[in-house]
């Protein structure tokens, strides 16, 4: 291949697309969104905790009315520290009046036998979904709690019964070192990398976009006949890979840049601890992460996507990948539990699944040595098939027109020399 050639293919590329506007508001969007959380943390820090006081508020139940029918004798009288939210009534029929009239959010009834079976029947008006938030709320089980060990023991103790703990989260890594402490250590730690690997993956998608925007609006206006005049189609397709790539590239590396900087902001600014920052492993690791899929995807995406006769067409066959790329976010919400979950090992050893399930995997946890290095190993020797078939299908797609292949003509197409 001509690499001098390649270059030109590449530098268009790169030129044409970092212009665009979408690209523009895209990539400075994390930079914007930091300066602004900066620039909110230090001008309303103090009203922090009260605004996070009023949100809690919101979501507990316990601060709205509620109604107790009391047939055991423990919750009778109510203590005057819960008379603000909790109405005691004689019986249910009175309740069930006042639930009506919305005077009450919810009724609890606690039977004669509540010690032995802890049952507690909770009835609400027009939904069951007021019964599951009661059985949330921690203010509801601390009026229980309370009014249980009430006169049984110290004061100090029951109170902390009823609220036995205020989490700080901290994280151990494989090498001893403490991550994550603090209250902005979560924010660090779990939720900027997370937040980060679905920016990446997003980003890994977009350019390969724009990639399959650009052969399609070629084939459509025929320019594409015009180029491989003189550039082998492997060349404009190796151009436009390395073009993007760097393009998406960029993007990445301004992401990464910002949540430095914003580690380091929020350091200094907020005076939060030193061990609030992004881990340098998670940082390294989605770059690493990212040049591997966006390659892999692009390169596939371009083969079978050059087969389409319009854009439209082409984006549609492509959006296979898309179908792949996406089976990691199906399983994310165990992810939370247990990041190195069989599934998600496994999913981590498939070149399509890979990319997007490491992604999702670093930043949670201490992902094993063993899965980072077999899903990169995986991926590195999955190129060289994956340049293999999509230059096939990328030199037979660039002039077909009008008529995208069969299945039969596609595997006829892969066999040949």
């Amino acid at each position: 291949m001509d690499w001098r050639k390649i270059w030109v293919v590449a530098r268009h590329e790169f030129g044409v697309n970092v212009r665009r506007a979408g690209f523009i508001i895209v990539t400075l969007s994390v930079p914007v969104v930091g300066i602004v959380v900066l620039l909110l943390g230090v001008f309303f820090g103090g009203e922090a905790g009260r605004l996070g006081a009023y949100m809690e508020e919101q979501f507990d139940v316990g601060s709205k009315r509620i109604g107790v029918v009391d047939r055991s004798g423990y919750f009778s009288p109510i203590l005057p520290e819960y008379q603000a939210n909790f109405t005691l009534y004689p019986d249910a029929d009175e309740a069930e009046v006042a639930l009506l009239d919305e005077t009450l959010y919810a009724l609890l009834i606690l039977e004669a036998d509540y010690l032995e079976t802890g049952q507690v029947v909770v009835v609400t008006a027009g939904n069951s979904f007021g019964a599951a938030a009661v059985a949330d709320s921690a203010t509801v089980r601390a009026f229980l709690v309370v009014h249980l060990l009430d006169d049984q023991v110290e004061a100090v103790v029951w109170e902390r019964a009823a609220d036995p703990m205020h989490v700080e989260p901290r994280t151990l890594s494989a090498a001893g070192e403490t991550e994550g402490e603090g209250d902005w250590g979560f924010v660090f730690t779990f939720v900027i990398p997370y937040l980060m690997a679905i920016f990446l993956v997003t980003t890994i998608f977009v350019s390969s976009g724009y990639l399959l925007q650009s052969v399609g609006e070629e084939k459509e206006s025929r320019v594409i006949e015009i180029v491989v005049s003189s550039v082998r189609p492997e060349e404009l397709m190796a151009g436009k890979v390395i073009g993007l790539g760097v393009l998406g590239l960029v993007q990445v590396l301004v992401w990464l840049a910002s949540v430095v900087a914003f580690g380091g902001g929020a350091t200094a600014l907020l005076a939060i601890t030193e061990t609030a920052a992004v881990p340098m492993r998670v940082l390294v690791l989605s770059v690493v992460y990212y040049l591997l899929g966006y390659t892999l995807y692009a390169i596939l995406m371009a083969g079978v996507g050059a087969l389409g006769t319009t854009s439209q067409e082409s984006q549609k066959l492509a959006g296979i990948f898309s179908i792949f790329a996406s089976i990691p976010y199906m399983v994310s919400g165990f992810l939370f539990v247990d990041p190195n979950m069989p599934i998600a090992r496994v999913l981590s050893y498939f070149p399509l699944t890979a990319p997007t399930m490491m992604m999702m995997r670093v930043p949670l946890a201490e992902v094993p040595w063993v899965d980072v290095a077999g899903s990169i190993v995986i991926l590195v020797l999955s190129l060289p098939a994956a340049l293999w078939v999509g230059a096939k299908l990328f030199r037979v797609g660039l002039l077909v027109y009008g008529k995208r292949p069969t299945a039969r003509e596609i595997w006829a197409i892969l066999r040949s020399r």
